[in-house]
């Protein structure tokens, strides 16, 4: 959320509520990072845990030169606050990058001419004057405080929920990988970094690279699509009816550069299918938990997570930074041919996966620290208070006032199995305790 200054101007580099994440640094700056504020105590955290994403985003990677950027940076992470001994103390948490190859020479002879869909014209109309090199902060070297950021949201994501974020390279230009071969369930970060365009069907990806290969060799660009999903996310995240956990994933994803489109479950095709075939039917699983036998919703209904993987589709659109010579004006209305200067990507998807990742993870993270808030601050009711109560549950399970009671009218054999589960699960508390007490 952006906050009033005592001038009236708004600051928006600010992102989230509970977890609060604030960006700075320009692409030709001394350097780049984040402040990230609400991070729970007592997680172990290094360098080295963040530092992971960061690689994975960074220009100059090894074998990935023929389809990125020339800028080759380092990208290391430095914590400056927030932890002591490798563990956050629950205080904000400082995080800086340094720029080191830079070259704000190479936008010397284009300073006075703003590049065709580019963010030149737009921030000197807007501010009156810019980071005239490499776009300040609409470059994407912004978007290292979000990863930094996010890496640590989705670690404390994974061992407090066990969340699951992975993202891939759906299609580039008009080549498309087969939807049979992006198994939502089971793809995984290792199988969408086997190949450097990040697509997990390597036939797709050889092509794909051919085409951002042509474009690059034409001196232009080319867009594509990436998708992501978000699998074990609790049930219950969003908050309608404004900040439905959908609008809240489309605010993160659409505030990343040269983003253009935003899809959820069904998306757009959707609206070719009636509501029979686009309902998706409940039912219970074995473990008594209720699922649906479709995912057209994406994981999300009336705007709060309902515990099925959250998929989601962005539209990335061609860089608009190309060596092609191209007629257009400069700031005085001259007419001037441009051909831009300086080392960008040819298809910015490959280097957008850790940033599309991390940036869900910030969402996530946030909605669940505000589910947290609600699920513990919630009283006790007596039963006659209505038939349809049950306990805030961000797992599935259903209880009343503490007890496991399950859904009414469902099987023995399954109750039977949710409450020996329960029973294990005490017991093992109760062995904890006693080792103490020893």
């Amino acid at each position: 959320r952006g906050r009033l200054g005592e001038s009236g101007a708004v600051n928006m580099s600010h992102f989230g509520r509970l977890l609060r994440v604030s960006t700075f640094g320009e692409s030709h700056c001394a350097g780049v990072g984040c402040i990230i504020e609400g991070v729970p105590p007592r997680m172990q955290l290094t360098e080295a845990d963040i530092q992971v994403q960061l690689d994975r985003r960074r220009p100059g990677q090894a074998g990935a030169g023929s389809i990125s950027t020339g800028r080759n940076e380092a990208d290391a992470v430095q914590i400056l606050s927030g932890t002591e001994k490798g563990i956050t103390l629950g205080t904000p948490i400082g995080l800086f990058v340094k720029n080191k190859d830079m070259r704000p020479n190479d936008y010397g002879d284009m300073s006075q001419i703003p590049r065709p869909s580019h963010a030149d014209f737009t921030y000197q109309m807007k501010y009156g004057f810019r980071a005239s090199s490499g776009g300040g902060r609409s470059s994407a070297r912004e978007t290292i405080g979000r990863v930094a950021a996010g890496a640590i949201a989705e670690k404390w994501l994974k061992e407090k929920y066990g969340v699951e974020i992975v993202s891939w390279v759906s299609s580039v230009g008009d080549v498309v990988c087969p939807e049979a071969e992006a198994n939502i369930h089971t793809i995984t970060r290792e199988q969408v970094d086997a190949h450097m365009v990040r697509c997990p069907h390597i036939p797709t990806a050889d092509k794909m690279v051919e085409c951002i290969k042509a474009a690059r060799a034409d001196e232009d660009s080319i867009g594509g699509v990436v998708s992501v999903v978000m699998r074990n996310c609790p049930i219950g995240l969003g908050e309608p009816c404004f900040d439905k956990l959908e609008a809240m994933l489309g605010h993160a994803m659409m505030s990343i550069p040269a983003t253009k489109g935003f899809e959820i479950g069904s998306g757009f095709a959707g609206t070719a299918m009636r509501g029979s075939v686009h309902n998706d039917m409940f039912s219970i699983d074995s473990s008594g938990k209720m699922v649906t036998e479709t995912n057209y919703s994406g994981g999300v209904q009336g705007g709060i997570s309902n515990g099925m993987p959250i998929v989601l589709r962005l539209a990335f659109k061609p860089p608009a930074t190309i060596g092609k010579a191209q007629p257009t004006a400069d700031f005085s209305g001259a007419a001037v041919t441009l051909e831009a200067k300086g080392r960008h990507d040819p298809c910015v998807v490959p280097r957008a996966i850790p940033i599309v990742e991390t940036m869900a993870a910030l969402v996530l993270a946030d909605a669940c620290l505000m589910q947290e808030a609600r699920k513990n601050s919630a009283v006790p009711l007596s039963e006659e208070v209505s038939p349809y109560f049950c306990d805030v549950s961000m797992d599935g399970a259903v209880s009343f006032n503490g007890v496991l009671t399950g859904w009414p009218g469902i099987g023995k054999d399954v109750q039977k199995s949710m409450l020996e589960k329960r029973k294990a699960e005490l017991e093992k508390e109760m062995a904890q305790l006693n080792t103490l007490l020893q």
